[in-house]
């Protein structure tokens, strides 16, 4: 076939391409978008939007461009066109409409490190088959006695091993807290068991590959997750055999069920690509947020002695009370009881925004406040840059516990719609609460324990995921206050 002929051959799909790209530029000429720079082909700003800074701050990429456009403004991030928000109202309306006007649409890197059915990723009825599945888990019976006092005997065995005048890691230390919670949540493994050891090293390896960038090629950080990816399932593969063949075994008998493994196994119809995607993303997400939060938690209290003295007195209260009635484990009253620290909490959640914007799609034509959002297009509610919106919070950037006293936070209650760092609407994290838990328990016994300092300069940073990235270097003397 001569050039002309293939040329000719060609032709009508050149014209039709041609024409399609003329249809869509007369659509988008029509749109009227919010304000902002598409930045570089295929890139966009990407690399600028994701470049490292104080988790206490929105960062000077947002800074600027909400400077120049305002709230809610278009860009090109992740390969996609997309529309940012740092406008409450918008960021509460796109929570709301979950399902109708807008889904989940996280890139395609991280559904290929977490799973395909990972709850991060799925959307629609599988999403919420899977959400139902943790929530009836993880109901406030489990909480109130199983869960409790598994976070309080975790706390208290890393805390066991603080040396006085020791320096060490309080981010690794948090994370060991976490991990050992989880993994004997989650399959009923015992913390400093060598399997248990060995799971957690393949872990930190999985770990270190979702928070880098998304490179598929031999010596990344992103390859060498996805082989621990693979190494880790089989773990929880072999896990789920022997469960089953347990179960099996126990016909007569009440089967296993203390741990989700169990759990999944006898109540769900899950397939096991399924429930191995489910485990890995609930370690995940029960591992490394709380983790975070709980480093947060030391790192704003280390510098705060007034908190850090209030907080020391309501916890010795029920330190004296719980003596003086000759019990030992905290109960679900303590923990309600725990008022000031739940400000600590919330302001420590506000303020280091661990969870910093949510990926979504727009599945269909939106406007919102005259703005028009095409369908296909990526929408990024970013939670932090509320958190830090002195409009919606008197001096954000200050940590300040005692704006949630009563409830009250600028006029709104301390169920706002303006906190969300769990998410929201349909996809509200399931293990919000758990997690609180965590950090009460884990702050009760720290406080009534230890002074500590930080041993060398550290910060918290957004990578985006947030970060210490020298640990949280911290140095602690023992103090014994009942």
């Amino acid at each position: 076939m001569s050039d002309s002929e293939l040329f000719l051959c060609l032709l009508p799909s050149i014209l039709a391409l041609l024409l399609i790209f003329i249809l869509v530029q007369r659509k988008q000429t029509r749109l009227n978008l919010p304000p902002g720079n598409m930045g570089w082909p295929f890139l966009g700003e990407t690399f600028g939007y994701l470049k490292p800074y104080s988790a206490t701050s929105i960062g000077e990429f947002m800074e600027n461009h909400i400077s120049r456009y305002g709230k809610i403004y278009k860009s090109n991030l992740f390969g996609e066109p997309t529309i940012v928000s740092a406008d409450a109202g918008f960021n509460r309306f796109i929570i709301q409409n979950e399902g109708r006007l807008f889904e989940c649409s996280y890139p395609r890197s991280i559904g290929g490190i977490l799973g395909k059915w990972s709850m991060l990723v799925l959307v629609g009825d599988m999403h919420r088959d899977m959400r139902t599945i943790s929530l009836k888990f993880l109901n406030h019976a489990r909480l109130r006695t199983h869960l409790l006092r598994e976070a309080e005997k975790n706390t208290l065995l890393v805390l066991s091993s603080w040396k006085d005048n020791s320096v060490f890691s309080a981010q690794d230390e948090a994370k060991k807290f976490t991990f050992n919670l989880m993994a004997k949540h989650i399959m009923s493994m015992d913390p400093g068991m060598a399997e248990t050891e060995q799971l957690k090293k393949e872990y930190i390896t999985f770990m270190k590959g979702v928070v880098s960038a998304p490179v598929n090629l031999p010596g990344t950080a992103y390859r060498r997750a996805l082989q621990s990816r693979s190494t880790v399932l089989k773990f929880i593969e072999r896990k789920m055999e022997e469960r089953m063949r347990k179960m099996e075994e126990v016909i007569e008998k009440k089967a296993e069920e203390d741990d989700l493994l169990g759990w999944v196994l006898k109540h769900s119809n899950l397939s096991p690509e399924q429930i191995l995607d489910l485990i890995l993303s609930l370690l995940f997400a029960g591992h490394e947020t709380s983790a975070v939060s709980i480093s947060l938690a030391i790192y704003f209290l280390q510098d705060s002695p007034t908190v850090l003295h209030q907080l020391r007195e309501e916890h010795l209260a029920i330190a004296r009370a719980k003596k003086q009635s000759g019990e030992m484990e905290l109960n679900w009253d303590d923990y309600k009881s725990m008022e000031f620290t739940h400000c600590v909490i919330n302001e420590t959640l506000r303020l280091g925004n661990v969870v910093r914007f949510l990926h979504r799609k727009a599945i269909n034509d939106v406007r919102y406040k005259g703005y028009d959002i095409p369908c296909g297009w990526k929408v990024l509610p970013v939670i932090s840059a509320v958190h830090l919106d002195s409009s919606v919070f008197e001096e954000p950037h200050q940590f300040n516990p005692w704006r949630w006293q009563n409830g009250n936070v600028k006029g709104n209650t301390s169920t706002s719609n303006h906190f969300m760092p769990f998410g929201g609407g349909l996809r509200l994290c399931a293990g919000s609460e758990l997690a609180k838990v965590e950090m009460a328990v884990f702050i009760h016994h720290l406080v009534l324990n230890f002074q500590w300092g930080l041993a060398d300069k550290d910060q918290a940073m957004a990578f985006p995921f947030v970060e210490f990235p020298k640990g949280l270097p911290i140095k602690v003397q023992h103090q014994k206050l009942v």
